[in-house]
């Protein structure tokens, strides 16, 4: 991330880590009613009941606190993402992911500023190649999941794999939402896209594994 999007500095005491909560929230609150634009550094201060300076104490701008949030919502979808792996390999993996894929539907659909987050994230340059590294992140996450899936995958192909796995996800899960609108086909039809995506790819494997048995 670059160092315009860093904190400052992070709270250490109690009374700190509550004024910084507040800021957050406050943030979240403000995106959803007015978007990133409008939103001011003054605004988030009044919401949250602290001095401005208090603001700039911990952020250098709107944006790194923008970015702050997106970080702690990607660390609470790995969460999901790591329990989800540590129950992989396993004959009912679709089910599994059915269930990954509900989770994080029902997170966007009854929270707003975590969807207000993700399309503030396209505001700049320097947010979208934040956004674009915490997608990475999840997207190591489950290439290590697709190994035991599919353990004759090359690594550059797992990696690409991932990557589109991750953001398609992304992009479906905020199409289910858009314009205030619950569509829940579209959540049906991302689970259905996602398990057609891995069950080739699963047969992909084990024919390049015949293929090497075959072959040896």
């Amino acid at each position: 991330m670059t160092e315009e999007l860093e904190p400052r500095r992070r709270p250490t005491q109690d009374r700190s880590r509550a004024r910084v909560a507040a800021i957050l929230q406050s943030t979240r609150e403000i995106l959803v009613e007015v978007g990133i634009e409008a939103l001011t550094c003054e605004d988030i201060a009044q919401r949250a009941e602290v001095p401005v300076g208090t603001v700039y104490q911990f952020f250098p701008n709107k944006f790194s606190i923008v970015a702050e949030l997106d970080r702690l919502d990607t660390e609470a979808v790995s969460s999901e993402l790591e329990r989800f792996g540590n129950q992989v390999p396993s004959l009912d993996w679709e089910a599994l992911l059915d269930a990954l894929i509900d989770h994080l539907a029902d997170l966007w659909r009854d929270q707003p500023p975590r969807r207000a987050v993700w399309l503030s994230m396209q505001a700049t340059p320097a947010t979208r190649s934040a956004a674009a590294e915490h997608e990475r992140q999840l997207a190591l996450q489950v290439r290590n999941i697709l190994i035991p899936i599919a353990p004759k995958t090359t690594t550059n192909a797992r990696n690409t794999i991932a990557e589109v796995v991750v953001h398609t996800c992304y992009s479906m899960l905020n199409f289910s939402v858009r314009d205030g609108q619950h569509r829940p086909s579209a959540v049906r039809e991302l689970k259905r896209m996602l398990k057609s995506y891995v069950r080739q790819l699963e047969q992909d494997s084990i024919e390049a594994y015949a293929r090497a048995s075959a072959e040896a």
